[in-house]
């Protein structure tokens, strides 16, 4: 009996004759003869072979799988053995463009995930040469993030702990924000994803937020800024005798710095841009990123009131009103405006809409201040000089074998979410004295998801639905739910967070809670990519597609629930994946089942209201806010960006940003030829894009 096989790094591992068998059956369906008995007949055969010539030794994987061409071509399959060999060569390649890239892959990771983190995240020596494997990276985090219980209890057993947050991250369950994996344990220690830094309506306020908004970037965390309070253009400057410049101007004083910046940072600043729709300059604020390549280094959102939308609705008139004086310096139809934003948003995909009001509605805090700006991607409402640490729990990991949510795994995974980032505050290095006490303040933390898309097709759930909307209340009731416990848990072992008297826990009759927010939908990102799942709560972007992995390098790429289903149900062909990706839509291919077409349905397959529904579903038991993008096909009209924003307000979202394929010059998922003297257009889509906004900010976290 073979117990054993060396695998090609030299490993000694456990023989599972069930790899043989799906290699075979694979293979089979590759040229649609998928015939499971068959192919048990052949992998018995293998398996026989192979303990008579390895009986007194460890066969390597080369031995297996040479054993499987054998046997195949013995039993006149040829055209199985001819898929068997292009398998080999293919995942032979990948073996080669890893280590190409330089990256010793000990959690066989696939090569996107592989490029992400040779890119960004694990570290490196002075010459740039990678020294750490993917599950040394997750236990160099594991091991500074575990150590801050030992501040509460120093006879706590924190090997354990870190072995459990380890186990969580190796295992691709959870995933803490970008800085937390690339700075834990270095000299950089600062861990947070978020920012807020205020502008105050002077020149030395302006450009202090300027030299904060650098060490921000600097250390791969994103920052947010209201330019609210700044006077309007061509307003007096009493010290001067001279004229504002106005919001707009001194914005692109940031953009430009962030522009410098980036070129030295281990991923691109972003920043938010909001100005309130009462300013005198809103409308040259919307406008303000007409132009292609101009404020490329930032979101912007216009932040709506409850006034303004009534006004909207009922056709009247708002004031605009000028920060410095607070006096009304002019009335305009706020109809009009809102028309303009839709306008923009239309053919650029900027600005979105922030609900200001929503937002410090559900302030845990208002004793201290109100919210006026988020981060980057509009997730996070923060205070002015707080920070957020955010992670996110892979839903695709919490579906058992029987295709059914494992709720008791889900909840050791928010437990575990919610200890995990109330420890990252306490071994954060924070950039900033002022962001360090705010944040230690309230204690926020923003727990969610990712692989939402991929949990409803293995439940066979389309997106598009009621049912999907009534599982995402679910399960975001269940997380906030559980966090909770766990905070509360928290906060009489650790103390609630300092603010805790007067905020709403207070008010709610809590008599601990550790932290004053605790969960966020973030729109995940590269970390969706490195966990091999969709991204945040988005729709899946394509069933099939190019992906561009690295120069000279692109690889077919489809979705791995698909290629099991297609398999399955014997209509996988390689040449039926490539037809997809011309399109990365199945709904008008008639040779796949209908019931599978209802399954995978991507972002611009369905209409815009389910983006926006599932948003206000999942919003309405979250702390924080959604991050979500409606995309929409390039020939989506204005009246259609309307009902969006309309029906946004309507649900109590707390923002809404929508993206018009095609709006933008530079997108990072596009139609394109793919070149090699191929003339066929594919869906393609660059390393770094793991679904949601298709443009060149950095969406991430």
């Amino acid at each position: 009996m073979i117990k054993k096989v060396r695998k090609r790094d030299g490993r000694i591992v456990k023989f599972d004759k069930n790899r043989i068998f799906n290699a075979i059956l694979g293979a089979m369906r590759e040229v649609s003869y998928g015939d499971e008995d068959v192919a048990r007949k052949i992998s018995e055969r293998v398996i026989e072979k192979l303990e008579y010539e390895f009986r007194d030794k460890i066969p390597d994987v080369e031995n297996i799988q040479d054993t499987v061409e054998n046997i195949l071509m013995e039993e006149g399959l040829n055209e199985v053995a001819r898929a068997y060999i292009i398998y080999r060569h293919k995942h032979a390649e990948i073996r080669e463009s890893k280590q190409i890239i330089g990256v010793k892959d000990d959690l066989k990771l696939n090569i996107n995930a592989i490029k992400v983190l040779e890119s960004r995240y694990l570290m490196k020596d002075i010459n740039g040469k990678v020294i750490e494997t993917p599950s040394q990276m997750f236990r160099r985090v594991a091991r500074v993030i575990a150590k801050a219980d030992f501040l509460y209890d120093k006879t706590i057993d924190v090997k354990g702990i870190e072995e459990r947050f380890y186990n969580a991250m190796s295992n691709l369950e959870f995933l803490p924000n970008s800085p937390t994996l690339m700075n834990a344990g270095t000299e950089i220690g600062q861990l947070s994803a978020c920012f807020v830094i205020p502008i105050d309506d002077s020149m030395r306020s302006i450009f202090s937020a300027v030299k904060y908004m650098a060490l921000i970037h600097q250390s791969g965390g994103g920052t947010g800024f209201s330019f609210s309070r700044l006077r309007p253009k061509n307003d007096i400057v009493k010290s001067t005798k001279g004229v504002a410049s106005g919001p707009v101007s001194f914005m692109r004083v940031f953009d430009t710095a962030t522009e410098v910046i980036k070129q030295g940072g281990k991923r691109r600043g972003a920043n938010m841009g909001i100005l309130h729709v009462t300013h005198p300059d809103i409308e040259e604020f919307i406008r303000c990123k007409e132009k292609v390549g101009e404020f490329s280094n930032f979101n912007i959102s216009v932040a709506v009131t409850d006034k303004f939308m009534e006004a909207v609705i009922d056709d009247t008139d708002i004031e605009l009103i000028n920060p410095r004086t607070k006096k009304a310096v002019n009335r305009v139809s706020a109809r009009r405006i809102f028309d303009l934003i839709v306008a923009n948003a239309w053919k650029t995909g900027d600005p979105g809409v922030i609900f200001i009001d929503e937002i410090n509605r559900h302030n845990p805090t208002p004793m201290i201040g109100e919210i006026e700006c988020t981060n980057p991607c509009g997730e996070q409402p923060l205070l002015p000089y707080e920070s957020c640490n955010l992670g996110s729990i892979n839903l695709s990991r919490i579906v058992d074998d029987n295709r059914k949510i494992d709720w008791d795994r889900l909840r050791e995974i928010v437990r575990l979410g919610v200890h995990f980032l109330d420890n990252v505050i306490d071994v954060n290095k924070f950039p900033l004295k002022k962001i360090e006490n705010r944040t230690k303040g309230n204690r926020k933390i923003g727990l969610g998801v990712m692989g939402f898309a991929d949990m409803l097709i293995q439940l066979g759930i389309p997106y598009n639905s009621k049912s999907a909307l009534k599982l995402a209340e679910r399960i975001m009731k269940f997380i906030s739910r559980t966090a909770i416990e766990k905070s509360i848990e928290l906060g009489e072992l650790r103390g609630s967070f300092p603010n805790f008297n007067g905020s709403i826990w207070d008010k709610r009759g809590y008599s601990s809670m550790r932290n004053a927010t605790l969960t966020t939908i973030a729109p995940t990102g590269t970390i969706s990519i490195i966990a091999s799942c969709s991204s945040g709560i988005e729709p899946i972007f394509a069933v099939s597609y190019i992906r561009n992995v690295m120069e000279g390098t692109r690889l077919l790429e489809v979705n791995p629930f698909f290629e099991r289903m297609a398999m399955r149900r014997n209509f996988y062909s390689r040449e039926l994946m490539m037809k997809i990706a011309r399109k990365g839509s199945i709904q008008e291919l008639g040779e796949i089942p209908s019931d599978i077409r209802d399954i995978f349905v991507t972002a611009l397959d369905m209409e815009p209201e389910w983006h926006v529904r599932m948003q206000a579903a999942f919003q309405r038991y979250t702390d924080n806010a959604v991050s979500k993008t409606v995309n929409l096909p390039f020939n989506a009209t204005p009246d259609d960006i309307k009902k969006i924003f309309m029906l946004a307000y309507k649900l109590k979202c707390k923002g809404v940003t929508v993206y018009r394929y095609g709006s933008k010059e530079n997108q990072v998922l596009y139609l394109g030829s793919i070149g090699e003297g191929k003339d066929e257009d594919f869906i393609r889509a660059e390393s770094e894009y793991s679904g949601g906004c298709p443009t060149d900010i950095y969406c991430s976290v």
